[in-house]
């Protein structure tokens, strides 16, 4: 990535990418109580129903995905503006329960081609091996969608209620992301994108042999399995680390008071990880950019599991260890969800394949509220290690995944 070429993008899909995440995946911590309250649902229907629009979002990522390969990121995710804004009106007109999982189901939708995995294929797209650092660009900007979309959430829903506040998020849909996403670069046929395709026809699909031999076919049956092997390394990784990432997320200042530390302390730990999701971030930006995605997601995959062991050994002073630990593991690990499909298998297809890598991840961040919910309710503070076993976990599938010839040499390229 050059700064002339892609500063400009970053910043517009960095912006959209906070309003997506603070409209989308942000809103039940704020609008959840009052939306139950108003509709005559449980709160906990609120968040059945936003757990379905997790699984709509998981089973159309791939297509969302292959879009882009195919037409780019503009217009995808231009069109996808205009879906989250639908969702969030017919959330605000809701009348109950069918109204309230329509408009989540509408919102699934927009997620599936909103979030972060469409941002990585449209960078992929655009500048091909060299997106690493506006990948890490937008996750940047994007690090502070719950720091701005909290707060103005509570702010609409105290001047205008739970649905003053959709259709504001609405608005901003149309007046803020569909012109930045608009304003995306074009998608071309002349353009970056066409020459990393090019490219990678060339170097990464090696035309077949004149004749089939044996040693052809057990070449392309192992190259076949690395491949398998590779995927489901990834599929692991992503589903495991995104589970923890929305458990700490719903769970965190009840899991810091279940080990003893008061409220008021608690909130000041949990606040300390946006904080550290940046400075990891920040880190991976500066450096850790000239080191291979692969050696700083491993480093980032050990830090939750070394966080919760500090604090279960150490008690409430280490809590703030903990958190910041977590974090800083978790704003590295969200951009390895970016670049290390991209360093292991290219670009040929990056979009539908990132889809397909995330459904278990989003199926995993579906259910992670409600399962780690009941583990603090059975066993209080000794759920952490559970998340720290499932670290554990993350970590052995990241050392056991391997950077393949091809895949180094585009890294080095």
């Amino acid at each position: 990535m050059t700064q002339k070429t892609s500063t400009g993008t970053v910043v517009k899909l960095g912006i959209a990418q906070t309003l997506a995440w603070a409209s989308g995946y942000y809103l039940p911590a704020i609008l959840a109580v009052p939306m139950a309250r108003d509709l005559g649902v449980s709160t906990p229907t609120v968040f059945a129903a936003f757990s379905a629009a997790l699984v709509v979002s998981a089973l159309l990522g791939p297509a969302a995905g292959k879009a882009i390969d195919q037409h780019g990121g503009r217009p995808v995710l231009a069109a996808n503006s205009l879906v989250f804004a639908a969702g969030l009106v017919v959330l605000a007109l809701a009348q109950g329960p069918v109204g309230l999982f329509a408009g989540w189901v509408i919102l699934g939708v927009a997620m599936a081609a909103g979030l972060y995995e469409a941002a990585f294929a449209a960078l992929v797209y655009l500048y091909g091996k060299d997106a690493r650092g506006a990948i890490t660009g937008i996750t940047l900007f994007a690090g502070f969608a719950s720091t701005v979309g909290w707060p103005l959430s509570t702010w609409l829903e105290l001047e205008w209620g739970w649905r003053g506040a959709c259709l504001a998020w609405a608005a901003l849909h149309l007046g803020v992301g569909l012109p930045l996403n608009w304003w995306l670069p074009r998608s071309s046929t002349t353009g970056i994108a066409a020459k990393v395709y090019a490219d990678a026809s060339q170097s990464e699909v090696p035309a077949p042999p004149a004749a089939s031999t044996p040693s052809a076919s057990t070449s392309s049956a192992l190259a076949s399995s690395s491949t398998t092997r590779t995927a489901f390394l990834l599929a692991l990784l992503f589903a495991v680390t995104w589970f923890i990432s929305t458990a700490m997320a719903a769970h965190l200042p009840r899991l810091l008071q279940a080990h003893g530390v008061p409220l008021a302390t608690a909130l000041v730990f949990a606040g300390l990880v946006g904080p550290a999701q940046v400075a990891g971030r920040l880190l991976e930006y500066g450096l850790l950019r000239n080191i291979h995605p692969l050696v700083s997601a491993r480093v980032a995959g050990s830090l939750h599991t070394l966080g919760a062991m500090v604090f279960l050994f150490f008690g409430v002073p280490a809590g703030a260890v903990f958190t910041v630990l977590h974090g800083a593991g978790n704003g590295v690990l969200t951009i390895a969800k970016g670049t290390l499909p991209l360093v292991l298998f290219g670009v040929r297809d990056y979009g539908a394949r990132q889809g397909l890598l995330m459904v278990p991840a989003r199926f995993a961040q579906a259910t992670a509220p409600w399962l780690f919910g009941l583990a603090i309710d059975r066993f209080g503070s000794g759920a952490l290690w559970f998340s720290a076993a499932l670290g554990l976990v993350a970590f052995a599938a990241l050392m056991l995944l391997r950077d393949p010839p091809s895949a180094a040499a585009l890294h080095r390229d």
